[in-house]
């Protein structure tokens, strides 16, 4: 009897805009899925495979276990066989709060710290000791975040207004919040004279409290009557309530917020590390824990095995290997004290990586969402190299990938197309590189670069003096304005922090355009993130003479069964999650009233049904023409005006940030990465927009690694020749024609670019 191939057998998917479709997915083999963004690759990989071997992993454990466990809906599809447990490494931000570091995350810090409560001089004691979150670790002058944050009370106070009149200007302490109203109808202070007028002694009492020893008794008036209150000065209060804590579960106030209207600086007292001065006395080998968690990488690696005491030998060995996976992985410039918010998605995710690559399980499914991201030409073998261990070690390696490096080095590949959204959704190729023909993917691997031989003339320059943002190392640079600009150079050399930072400083106009979340929601549709719903709203009003709000399922309109959401999730106990369509409303989310009225022959659900396309050929208004022809130009024409922002694409979100943005002119754009999650086709697309937006008479400033976008552009800077503290500084400055005689790493696959794509990298 023949043996059965091992194999993940899929029959009848129909998640997302799966087109019904059957795929047997061979184990132990890197096997990677293409193809146009918004093709269906994600829904196959992440939305079907992996939510179903998730949610086949979690039947193991009892029912009150699994009640506190994530819980997943068994997806749409007719056969799901032969899965094996998955370990899923997406692009999305790292877990962890605001001090989440790449120690902590590593769980290299409790390693290290007890490494120094072993073998440190002087000995202090625990290591819990070594923390800046205990009592005895934590600076007591910071406590423990590093930084000494004050309210400014010229940016929080407007002396010239009245409270009334908002004079605090910190929307939870102005009158439209409880706090704000308080201070109006406390008694202790004139609501409606300027804060200027206020006598001396009533002004320091509004801003500083009573002196000390005093007590100042303000009721806080509510329905039910006075209660009893005393006033605490608006300074202290702000410092108690939104410095003194961690806010980060407010929902009306952000970090940023509190940042605006504050000073911060660096702690004099611990120098930024968190920690009491009497744990930075403890030290080993002349270095306390501050500056360990300070150094790079490559150096930490040469103190711990450096260490010859015994016992902390044995700590320092089981600490070395996490150490040097993140080395491995191309990340050696950072450090265990580089908080996890600051690193970009591509880091984070090489982050995630050497996490998982500890292990030592086999037989598992890793699922990579385009790992490549972030990465330079230069550092894309070591991606390879990682995902060829994994494999090594008997087990399957499935990645969504655009990069064509990785592509060519699938064992089995996978594109999805031939198009994308309601265009999209069947496997057109799926077998080896060598028969992969007349495709996207075929095309863009035998396209070779076009190098930009006609750059167009700069209008003058964006001049930046002794940038030290970072890793900077007092850069002087002259950006040219009304032209296309790449910044290139591998991960950790700078590129953002003379963009996004220094450039930002010099030129606060600048519009950026990052790698960060657009907020979505299951009720944020295309029309309402591009801001012509109200528009809409307000033509069906205008021709049926009812309220704006019956045309929305978020007010008068909803359907009264499923308030708007389209779907009923009924509660079921310890089963899976159930998620159907609404009976009463079909899933329209629309009332039936709402949807009998018409504009221009049309229902509300059959305007929202309309893609961008067709809604450029139906509307006459102005404004909603505008900013569909904007998604159009970034190549979101596909999508219809009522789909969820929650249902897109990273590339398809990236686009659409993009195109939120345009309808500025004579403005200066600055992109962080804007080909992350795009096909090599869409890129063109891409492409075109920046081109027309420079021909506009707009500054477009990129930060690329995708060797197209440098070609074409008019002018190239990269940074290096390393990252960390080998970078920062600028090696090349010129057009695109120039670097093929330049002798640095970028001008290296440039060149291999322009002979063959054989190993060069785009996306």
């Amino acid at each position: 009897m023949p043996q059965e191939k091992d194999e993940i057998v899929l029959r009848g998917l129909k998640e997302n805009n799966l087109k019904n479709i059957d795929l047997n997915l061979p184990k132990e083999k890197i096997i990677v899925f293409t193809g146009l963004s918004g093709s269906g690759k994600s829904s196959v990989v992440f939305d079907t495979l992996a939510t179903e071997s998730r949610r086949q992993m979690t039947l193991n454990y009892p029912a009150y276990v699994r009640y506190q466990m994530p819980r997943y809906e068994r997806p749409h599809a007719d056969l799901m066989q032969n899965l094996s447990p998955v370990v899923v490494v997406e692009q999305k931000p790292a877990g962890g709060n605001s001090r989440s570091t790449v120690g902590t995350y590593m769980d290299i810090d409790p390693l290290i710290r007890l490494l120094f409560s072993r073998i440190g001089q002087p000995a202090i004691g625990s290591a819990n000791d070594f923390s800046s979150q205990s009592s005895f670790g934590r600076c007591p002058e910071c406590g423990g975040f590093g930084e000494v944050i004050a309210p400014d009370v010229n940016k929080l106070v407007d002396f010239d207004k009245s409270l009334r009149e908002h004079a605090v200007r910190f929307k939870p302490l102005s009158p439209s919040g409880w706090q704000g109203n308080w201070m109006m109808t406390c008694g202790l202070f004139d609501p409606d004279k300027p804060i200027r007028d206020y006598s001396e002694e009533d002004r320091r009492l509004l801003l500083y409290g009573p002196r000390e020893g005093e007590r100042a008794y303000a009721p806080f008036h509510t329905k039910n009557g006075p209660h009893n209150a005393e006033w605490d000065g608006l300074l202290p209060r702000f410092t108690r309530v939104y410095i003194n804590r961690d806010i980060s579960k407010l929902k009306q106030i952000s970090q940023e917020d509190v940042l605006a209207v504050s000073t911060h600086s660096l702690c004099p007292t611990c120098q930024g590390s968190g920690l009491n001065p009497k744990v930075l006395e403890c030290r080993i080998n002349g270095l306390n824990i501050a500056e360990y968690d300070q150094l790079e990488l490559p150096e930490l690696l040469e103190e711990l095995e450096n260490i010859q005491d015994p016992t902390g030998e044995s700590i320092a060995k089981q600490a070395i290997p996490n150490v040097r996976q993140l080395v491995d992985m191309g990340l050696g410039y950072l450090s265990l004290s580089r908080k996890m918010g600051t690193l970009s998605g591509g880091e984070a995710q090489r982050v995630k990586i050497a996490r998982h690559l500890g292990n030592s399980l086999n037989n598992l499914t890793y699922i990579f969402d385009e790992p490549s991201a972030g990465l330079h030409p230069e550092e894309v073998h070591l991606l390879i190299g990682m995902l060829k261990r994994i494999k090594e070690q008997h087990n399957t390696v499935i990645i969504i990938e655009h990069d064509l490096s990785v592509v060519r080095e699938a064992d089995q590949i996978i594109e999805m197309g031939p198009g994308a959204g309601v265009n999209g959704g069947n496997v057109i190729f799926q077998g080896q590189l060598a028969k992969l023909t007349n495709s996207p993917t075929a095309k863009a691997l035998e396209q070779k670069l076009d190098i930009n031989e006609n750059p167009r003339d700069h209008k003058g320059y964006f001049p930046i003096r002794g940038a030290r943002n970072n890793n900077l190392k007092n850069v002087d640079a002259d950006v040219p304005k009304g032209v296309l600009v790449s910044v290139c150079g591998v991960s950790g050399s700078g590129k953002s922090s003379l963009i996004l930072e220094a450039f930002k400083e010099w030129y606060p106009e600048s519009i950026t355009v990052g790698q960060g979340g657009i907020g979505i929601s299951s009720r944020s549709t295309m029309a309402t993130y591009m801001g012509i719903m109200d528009d809409i709203r307000a033509a069906f009003a205008k021709a049926t003479g009812q309220p704006a709000g019956l045309f929305s399922f978020n007010s008068l309109g909803a359907c009264p069964v499923c308030k708007g959401k389209g779907v009923l999730t009924p509660e079921v106990a310890f089963a899976d999650p159930v998620t159907i369509p609404c009976e009463a409303c079909g899933g329209t989310r629309y009332s039936d009233e709402a949807l009998s009225y018409r504009y221009e022959g049309k229902n509300i659900i059959e305007i929202l049904e309309l893609t961008i396309d067709e809604a450029a050929d139906y509307f006459t208004q102005q404004k909603i023409l505008n900013r569909v022809n904007t998604l159009k130009d970034v190549g979101l024409g596909y999508l219809t005006l009522g789909q969820t922002t929650s249902s897109l694409s990273g590339g398809e979100i990236q686009r659409l940030k993009l195109a939120s943005q345009l309808q500025k002119e004579g403005q200066i754009y600055l992109l962080d990465e804007p080909s992350l999650g795009l096909h090599a086709a869409d890129d063109e697309k891409l492409m075109d927009v920046f081109q027309k937006l420079v021909d506009r008479g707009n500054s477009v400033i990129i930060i690329e690694h995708n060797l197209d976008f440098i070609a074409a552009s008019d002018w190239v800077i990269e940074m290096g020749p390393g990252g960390g503290k080998q970078g920062g500084q600028i090696l090349f400055e010129g057009t695109p024609e120039d670097m093929l005689n330049a002798e640095t790493v970028t001008a290296k696959w440039l060149k291999d670019g322009v002979g063959s794509r054989g190993q060069s990298k785009t996306r």
